[in-house]
């Protein structure tokens, strides 16, 4: 018996339309095995996909979305791949492959990650990170792969530190003489920080050192697990280190620029710092969106 057809309602043709940017489908969840200096990491992830649409076609075939992101999946746990961007790359170029009236695919995708982590003379814990991977393809003009991570940390503010340091110099006597050598006390602040960095294909950024970056440029990172010495040692370390979100996101394109001396002026560059603030009700945040190029000019 042949099988029924149905209509193909989304190939139905319009006249003076408007083309669309995005349509796609977002929040599919997928388990992952990434295969990094053959060490298994399994994620889950969190799995956006778009491709542009026609002005003369009324909608996007959203179910080969959900079927490309399935099979490349699949392929991927089979061949190994290294990083999200690389999976999400795979999926972008089969996208335009399945939806032949795109020109444009894009993939966005997150993940839970952990890496083992000891504050000085700690207890060793696995703390919580996350990987953000984004690759977009434009038909005959190849793709770009963005390589992100968010870090949660602590900021002390050195604004409250240093009005604190110049009321206690003036209510104690002889508190002027050693004032600069105490780690005076401020509000705290946590802090959650994104670096983002987009490259051509064929270039490779590690996520790891990513983390590491952000976790040097902010006050103090912190942990799970901390006994009592060791949230000492924390609060000492942020407070003779305290930063403004501007402190913190300047830090890291600077250490960006030492760390990437060989990527090209063209490579793209967001980071965005914010801190939940203690004594307000408000967050105080910090972003820069630039190239290699403009940082190093």
């Amino acid at each position: 018996m042949k099988p029924k057809e149905f209509p193909d309602c989304q190939a139905a043709r319009l006249e003076n339309s408007f083309k669309l940017t995005r349509v796609g489908v977002t929040g599919i969840k997928k388990p992952i095995i990434v295969n990094r200096d053959g060490k298994e990491c399994h994620l889950t992830a969190d799995i956006d996909v778009f491709v542009d649409l026609p002005s003369t076609q009324r909608g996007s075939h959203m179910s080969r979305d959900v079927e490309v992101v399935a099979e490349m999946i699949d392929v991927s746990v089979r061949k190994k791949v290294a990083s999200l961007e690389e999976l999400a790359a795979i999926i972008c170029r089969r996208l335009l492959e399945r939806h032949d009236y795109a020109s444009f695919a894009e993939v966005r995708m997150s993940a839970d990650y952990f890496l083992e982590r000891r504050p000085e003379g700690g207890m060793e814990s696995l703390e919580p990170f996350k990987l953000m991977a984004k690759a977009t393809a434009m038909r005959g003009n190849g793709l770009m792969k963005e390589v992100g991570v968010e870090v949660q940390g602590m900021t002390a503010c050195p604004c409250a530190q240093e009005t604190v340091r110049k009321i206690v110099s003036d209510e104690v006597p002889g508190f002027k003489k050693f004032a600069g050598e105490v780690p005076m006390i401020s509000h705290n602040q946590r802090n959650r920080t994104t670096l983002m960095i987009e490259v051509p294909e064929h270039v490779e950024v590690e996520a790891d050192d990513l983390i590491d970056i952000v976790e040097s440029s902010i006050s103090s990172p912190t942990y799970g697990i901390l006994k009592r010495k060791d949230e000492g040692n924390i609060v000492l370390r942020a407070h003779r280190n305290p930063k403004f979100v501007e402190d913190v996101v300047r830090e890291i394109l600077g250490k960006l620029l030492l760390k990437y001396k060989a990527l090209d002026d063209s490579v793209h560059v967001t980071v965005r710092s914010e801190s939940e603030e203690s004594i307000h009700k408000h967050n105080a945040l910090a972003e820069r969106v630039t190239t290699l190029g403009e940082l190093r000019s």
